[in-house]
Order: C-alpha cells, then structure tokens, then sequence
C-alpha cells in the first residue's frame, strides 16, 4: 500500500467573531499519498485556503486530525512541527516573495540558513537549483531584473533547496500570462514525474487539468474528489490530432 504524505480526519476550523464562532471547515476528510498530484479548488470563501495553510502547519485546525509524513501535529511540540515542516514540504506563493535586494541565488539558498548548512554548500545547491530551472546565467541578478515567470520558477527552486517530499503551491500561476502559466505547469509536472507530490490551490479550470485529481470545497466541504481525465490519442477527435 502506497504511504501517504497528508491524512486528514474530521478535521474542522473555526475563526473566533465578535457574534462568536465562525466555521470555516467542516468535518474535512481526505488522503494525499506520496507522488499524487492534487488541485485544490473552490470559490472564494470555500475554506481551501484555510486549509492549504493547515497542511503546511502555519494554522491549527479547531479539531480534528491531521499527520503529515507520519507525524500527527497536534501532539507535536512546536520546535518539532517546524523541523517536520522545514523537511517535508516546500511551498510556492502566488506573489513569489523573494527578497528585492538579494541575487537569486542568495534567494533559493535562504531556506538553508535556517538548516545550518554553510555558505558554500548552500550556494552549490542553489545554483544547481537555478540550472535546473532555466536560470543558471542569472544567478547573480536581483529578482526586478528577471520576468514574472522567471521568479516564480525562483520559487519554485527555493522551494525544492530542501528535498521536500511535498510541495505546496498557493495560487502559482495567479500573477502569470496564459503562456507563461504553461511554462510553471509543465514544470509542476516534470517536478512530479520525479516523485514530489504536488498539492496546489487554483481558480482556473485549465491549471486544475495539470493535476491528477481534482479536490473540490464549497462552504468549508469537500463536495468533489475525482481523478483528471487525460485525452489520449485513441480518445482524440481525428481532426484534433494534428493539432496536439
């Protein structure tokens, strides 16, 4: 049986008001094994993001239980829910944020400080990083000198300087043209063909498709959970397959 990176089990989330308890997420269920591929969607206000940021341990769930890579959370001390954190999951934002006045490469290294490693080792990583993403001749550019997409694959390299099992992706292609937004996602999907399971939160249907399997809230419920279906060339209208 394939190990799973994320379970969540009657999990619920609530927000304190003035008028009193708020329920953003509601009994949440749900199973992410390791190299799955999984698009969170939603309309504003489905809880998704509250979610997304309950995996990635930077909020607690109301109760419930949630055991990321083996490890239940909610028994954890804080020290050790950041270090299952720092190793297990690498997380990509909507707004990139990177740091303006430091190269790309001090940019992708960062999370290594924070590990211990030291400064040669952390720049080797970095680099390999940035050549693994496209930017090897820009390592040593400011992320304003480089275009939207350059820096959320910036991103995405900082992401992975800390051989995450899991990446966590917060609207990645939000900020990005339709072109470009193929380029993160073909990414994503090379990223996953290599064994990283991939969790990401989107709007768009056709960003959604990238995935190989939709989740999807509405009033803090999951209400769907499908696999993506991929058109093959036996499954091809004749006259689109000179097209693809």
């Amino acid at each position: 049986m394939q190990k799973s990176v994320i379970e969540v089990s009657h999990l619920f989330k609530d927000y304190q008001t003035a008028a009193g308890p708020f329920p953003v997420l509601k009994d949440v269920n749900l199973r992410i094994d390791s190299g799955d591929y999984v698009a969170i969607m939603g309309p504003s206000g489905s809880g998704k993001s509250t979610f997304m940021n309950i995996l990635g341990c930077l909020d607690k769930p109301t109760k419930g239980q949630y055991v990321l890579d083996g490890h239940p959370v909610a028994t954890m001390e804080e020290n050790a829910v950041a270090g299952v954190r720092n190793k297990t999951i690498g997380f990509v934002f909507q707004g990139f944020n990177l740091l303006a006045r430091s190269s790309l490469l001090d940019n992708v290294a960062l999370p290594l400080v924070y590990s211990g490693i030291e400064k040669p080792e952390r720049h080797r990583r970095a680099k390999v990083l940035l050549e693994k993403v496209g930017l090897g001749k820009h390592i040593n550019s400011r992320p304003n000198q480089i275009s939207g997409g350059q820096q959320q694959r910036v991103a995405i390299a900082r992401a992975l300087v800390n051989n995450p099992r899991l990446i966590l992706a917060d609207e990645p292609t939000g900020n990005l043209d339709s072109v470009t937004s193929e380029e993160i996602m073909a990414l994503f999907g090379e990223l996953n063909k290599e064994g990283i399971t991939i969790v990401l939160v989107t709007h768009e249907t056709d960003i959604a498709e990238h995935a190989k399997r939709q989740v999807r809230f509405l009033d803090g419920k999951i209400v769907e959970d499908t696999l993506t279906e991929r058109p093959t060339p036996d499954t091809l209208d004749p006259q689109e397959i000179d097209h693809v």
